[in-house]
């Protein structure tokens, strides 16, 4: 097993890097010079990664579909390739921006924007409303792959992933281009993935390879920490990138002289816990690369929630209790799919000003019941909302998850008919639509 006695058998060494399908070596651990990069043939890279795997307790890759949603769209729509486009909601109607094209994206464009300010950076901008069914099921097949690969595979959100490669027997970069290479191939996307000893590490990574993007095209990066350098990677990187740093966090450690995770590791443990508690105490750790979280296959779901914003405020009761009733029966549908029940029900309003709060409530048993969901959710409504008052966003929550409990007694033919007609619905929606069958909205 290879163990480096000094750092002069890896000189300079901090990553591995590729750029629209080409390998790079980084030899520097400062952000001014890191970008000096020196191309290295594969064949003298491969033993060196193998040599540093050999060494190392665990590889964790991380893959991150490039701009997903706007990658899955040129699919269907080739003309929108090397455009500026966006997918999301109207402008008109309050929408913001899912997704965006990295055309797009040299304009000032980003996630999350509102669209109404991606249109004034980029007037220009194509809108495009988004197929999010199609969405989820490319996803799925994106994950399959990452299956073939890993039994160990957490996927972290629609387009992002873990896997933990440790047992592989391929070098971890030529796991990583070729799950590249499959991905492209088979579906046509591109993704960036990084590699490290742990989720946090191999994370950042992916997310510094594709910083490095340049042009119309997708960044495909591949960049690789080796063990060891954890440290020194993350060093010169700004603190907000590091996992648990907000905004607010970032302000309050830029007051204290901290711009960088590497002023973070060198500041006095003991003081980051005095300051900011325990989690000073996390921060110090993750700022020195460390990170012992495995990868989980299964997650348990704590809640399931769905809300809306209107286009316009709303002040009519009838628009916001038709409104409140279809979020109910979304979640709802969604608990029974999952075959779970909750019993807390939370609802979520806010104001035009953007003042947003919460209200709930514990049921006495479980329930995945649409009608009860409702009436428990409009009685937190009415409790807190004055007459005629506008309303920007609304939401239903269940909490407190769990299979539903059944137990049918003598008496309860009613209630097990109402659960027969509600599996009957919901197979009439799956089938046909979800607006297939209605309330009337004065009911």
């Amino acid at each position: 097993m290879f163990q480096p006695n000094n750092k002069s058998e890896v000189p300079g060494l901090v990553y591995l890097f590729a750029h629209n399908c080409s390998i790079q070596l980084l030899t520097s651990p400062s952000v001014k010079t890191a970008h000096r990069r020196a191309q290295v043939l594969w064949t003298t890279a491969c033993p060196l990664v193998r040599r540093y795997n050999e060494a190392m307790g665990r590889t964790i890759l991380h893959l991150d579909l490039d701009a997903f949603f706007c990658s899955v769209e040129e699919l269907h729509r080739p003309e929108l390739r090397g455009k500026a486009f966006a997918v999301g909601g109207r402008p008109d109607q309050r929408g913001v921006v899912a997704s965006c094209s990295y055309a797009a994206r040299r304009r000032g464009v980003r996630s999350a924007m509102p669209m109404a300010r991606a249109l004034r950076l980029c007037p220009d901008l194509i809108i495009v409303t988004g197929g999010y069914g199609r969405y989820g099921e490319i996803s799925d097949q994106v994950m399959e792959e990452l299956q073939r690969v890993s039994g160990l595979v957490e996927q972290i959100s629609i387009d992002e992933a873990f896997l933990d490669i440790s047992d592989a027997p391929q070098p971890p970069i030529q796991i990583a281009r070729g799950l590249q290479a499959t991905i492209r191939e088979k579906l046509g996307l591109p993704c960036s993935i990084g590699i490290a000893s742990n989720m946090l590490v191999a994370k950042i990574a992916t997310e510094v390879g594709k910083s490095g993007a340049r042009g119309d095209s997708p960044p495909c990066a591949l960049t690789m920490v080796p063990q060891g350098s954890e440290a020194e990677f993350l060093s010169p990187l700004p603190a907000g990138m590091l996992w648990g740093v907000g905004p607010k966090t970032e302000a309050r450690l830029a007051e204290l002289g901290i711009q960088t995770i590497g002023d973070i590791a060198r500041w006095p443990e003991a003081d980051l816990v005095r300051r900011l508690g325990e989690w000073g105490r996390d921060l110090a750790r993750r700022a020195r690369g460390e990170d012992e979280r495995p990868v989980q296959t299964e997650h348990e779901v704590k809640s399931m929630s769905q809300e809306t914003t209107f286009a316009r405020d709303v002040t009519d009761d009838k628009v916001l209790e038709h409104t409140l009733r279809d979020l109910a029966a979304q979640v709802g549908r969604s608990l029974r799919h999952s075959a779970l029940a909750g019993k807390t029900v939370k609802l979520k309003l806010r104001w035009p000003d953007f003042t947003t709060l919460t209200r709930q409530t514990t049921l006495p048993g479980m329930t995945e019941d649409d009608a009860e969901i409702y009436a428990t959710a409009l009685r937190l409504l009415q409790q807190v909302r004055k007459p005629r008052q506008a309303v920007r966003l609304i939401g239903v929550g269940v909490s407190g998850l769990s299979e539903p409990i059944r137990q049918l007694g003598l008496w309860d033919q009613n209630s097990e008919r109402g659960r027969r007609l509600q599996a009957a619905l919901d197979e009439l929606r799956e089938k046909y639509g979800k607006d297939i069958i209605q309330h009337p909205r004065g009911s």
